[in-house]
C-alpha cells in the first residue's frame, strides 16, 4: 500500500499511476477544449476537424470522469500517506482543500459537460457511439450548463496551477521531499 523511504511516506505505485494518468489527460483536454471552442464558436468553422475535436473532448472527459471515480474509490479504500511532517498546519489544510477540490471538480466538470451535450443534443462521439442522455434536449439550459462547465474547467486550471506551484516550491525552495512522494521513479532512486 504505502512505502517508507528515508523517513518519508510515499504514495503507492497504483496511486501514482492514477495521479499521472489524470495529469496527462487534463493536460490534453484543457487546451483541446480551448482550441475546439475557438475554432467552432469564435471562428465559426464547423468541419470534420472541429467535430473530431469535440468528439475527442467528450471522450476524454468521459474517461477522466471514470478514472477519477476509480481513483477516488482507491483513495477511500487504501488511504493516502500521512502528511509531510515538515508542513505547517495551514500548508496541510491548503493541500487537503486543493486535493479534495480537484477530486470534486474532476467529477463535477465532466458530468456538467455530459449534461450540457445531452441538453444540446450533441452526444455523438466520432460517429461510433453516443453518450447516454442525462436530460432531454433544451438549448437554453444547455447554454447555461456549458457556461458552468467552462467555469469549472477554469477552476480546475487554477487549482492545478497552484498544486504545481506548491510542488515546485517544496522541491526547489524548501527541498523537503514533498514532490518525491508522487514521482513515478521514486522506487529507483538511491
Amino acid at each position: 500500500m504505502q512505502a517508507t523511504r528515508a523517513g518519508n511516506l510515499i504514495y503507492s505505485p497504483a496511486a501514482r499511476r492514477f495521479h499521472w494518468w489524470t495529469v496527462a489527460l487534463v493536460f490534453i483536454i484543457f487546451p483541446l477544449g480551448i482550441a475546439m471552442t475557438y475554432r467552432g464558436d469564435t471562428l465559426n468553422i464547423w468541419d470534420s476537424l472541429t467535430n473530431n475535436m469535440y468528439s475527442a473532448h467528450k471522450l476524454l472527459g468521459f474517461v477522466i470522469l471514470w478514472l477519477t471515480l476509480a481513483r477516488l474509490f482507491y483513495r477511500l479504500r487504501n488511504g493516502a500517506p500521512a502528511d509531510e511532517p515538515t508542513l505547517e498546519w495551514w500548508e496541510k489544510a491548503a493541500s487537503h482543500l486543493t486535493h479534495w477540490g480537484l477530486y470534486a471538480l474532476l467529477i463535477l466538470v465532466p458530468i456538467g459537460g455530459w449534461l450540457a451535450v445531452s441538453l444540446y443534443g450533441a452526444r455523438d462521439v466520432f460517429g461510433l457511439f453516443s453518450l447516454p442522455p442525462l436530460a432531454a434536449v433544451d438549448q437554453d439550459k444547455a447554454t447555461l450548463v456549458f457556461t458552468m462547465h467552462k467555469l469549472g474547467a477554469m477552476l480546475i486550471a487554477l487549482l492545478v496551477a497552484g498544486h504545481i506551484g506548491a510542488a515546485l516550491f517544496h522541491q526547489f525552495i524548501r527541498k523537503d521531499g514533498v514532490l518525491r512522494r508522487m514521482l513515478p521513479s521514486l522506487g529507483r532512486q538511491r
